[in-house]
């Protein structure tokens, strides 16, 4: 077999842990996202709908969910060509399910409604070739909390519980409130029993939720005060000694940039990663996933992570997950860490996005072994066909469960 081919049968029988996601596992019921209205109605969709709309933003967001649908495929799909890589992933999911393009959505939506069942989402997974995907758990959202209150049962190999903390770094206001309410007595200012007193709710939910890491995202102007930094060196890092858990950082969106938009109007600022420099030398035990939003400073992350090896990036993330900047990211990566790198994550939060987010990503990251093994050939070195899918394992599967 020819390298290409090699590299094309590892991908796709290569099953990959998605160690960041915001999928939930159908026990935990509305949390659990699927189907055409949830797919339409996503947040890069909902922007790019809106590029085309003069309707006012509230009158939108009054809509039910599948009128809100109903426009996005009349605006994206019906009266337009959809070359967006969302829209584009859409077609890719129905590709996946042989479903045919058609420009009634009811259609689609019959079509797919027929093929949900008590198994969906174990199916939706096994097409994707996704063995586990990372949750993203936050102790201060009463929905996702209840689950865990109650304990309801969920097949925790496949859905792996991480524990949320950015609510607790960005708002402490808010948080402090949810704190109090679960018996610890946290006061606005930040003293030393309030610090203790946080750190025993953090230190309840790792027990509770049992996680496999602990992950904030870090707006693009983090820390934007002594508090926030005080709550991450003092409550955060130290409960992660504690526990031996990895923090995940994903640094750089600049949150409401349009607060019309909803959850659509975030947008990106370019993030000052001396304070990443600043954390990896104080707290060199530390293990740190990181993942940064801007296209601008890429390169200068990458040199940090071939320097500090309690560093291990992660992915092309939110706006950077297209075929362009995955193959720029990625190149640069190998270049500079060889294979000490995760190349990607889905960062779903509908179950069906997962067959477009991995076909999509295992087409570009193909593309770029097979001319780095052909460059290898070249040279004299001969590549082996277990020795490709012993390096696939190793990105997709192994640097995460080896690195957490």
């Amino acid at each position: 077999m020819r390298i290409a081919e090699i590299v094309k049968e590892a991908l796709e029988q290569t099953e990959v842990t998605d160690m960041h996601t915001h999928l939930f596992p159908g026990e935990f019921n509305d949390l659990c996202l699927t189907g055409m209205d949830e797919l339409l109605t996503f947040h890069y969709l909902i922007a790019e709908t809106f590029l085309w709309l003069e309707e006012d933003y509230d009158s939108f967001f009054q809509r039910p969910k599948s009128e809100q649908a109903d426009l996005v495929w009349k605006t994206l799909f019906v009266d337009r060509t959809p070359t967006s890589e969302a829209a584009v992933g859409v077609l890719t999911v129905l590709q996946s399910l042989n479903i045919s393009f058609d420009h009634d959505l009811n259609v689609i939506r019959s079509r797919l409604s027929q093929m949900e069942g008590s198994d969906y989402v174990q199916a939706m997974m096994k097409r994707a070739g996704v063995s586990a995907v990372v949750m993203t758990n936050n102790p201060f959202d009463p929905q996702e909390r209840r689950h865990y209150e109650k304990e309801t049962p969920f097949n925790r190999d496949q859905f792996i519980p991480a524990l949320r903390v950015d609510p607790l770094l960005n708002g402490w206001e808010n948080a402090r409130t949810i704190i109090n309410e679960d018996g610890y007595q946290v006061s606005e200012e930040l003293t030393e029993h309030t610090l203790e007193q946080t750190k025993a709710f953090l230190r309840h939910w790792v027990k509770k939720m049992d996680p496999i890491y602990v992950a904030a995202s870090l707006p693009w102007d983090f820390p934007r005060d002594k508090n926030e930094s005080a709550l991450l060196e003092k409550c955060v890092l130290p409960v992660c000694e504690e526990t031996g858990l990895s923090l995940s950082l994903m640094i750089g969106p600049k949150r409401a940039l349009n607060p019309d938009l909803h959850l659509a109007g975030d947008g990106v600022g370019i993030f000052d990663l001396s304070y990443i420099e600043y954390l990896c030398k104080t707290y060199p035990q530390q293990k740190f996933l990181i993942t940064m939003l801007s296209r601008e400073g890429q390169y200068e992350l990458t040199v940090l992570a071939q320097k500090f090896r309690n560093v291990m990036l992660f992915g092309c993330w939110w706006f950077l997950n297209t075929p362009q900047l995955i193959t720029e990211i990625t190149t640069m990566r190998f270049d500079q860490l060889g294979m000490k790198f995760i190349p990607q994550h889905s960062d779903c939060r509908v179950m069906e996005q997962l067959l477009y987010k991995w076909k999509h990503s295992r087409e570009v990251i193909a593309e770029i072994l097979v001319e780095r093994y052909q460059t290898l050939e070249d040279k004299g070195l001969v590549i082996e066909k277990d020795t490709i899918h012993r390096d696939i394992d190793l990105m997709f599967n192994v640097n995460f469960r080896n690195f957490t």
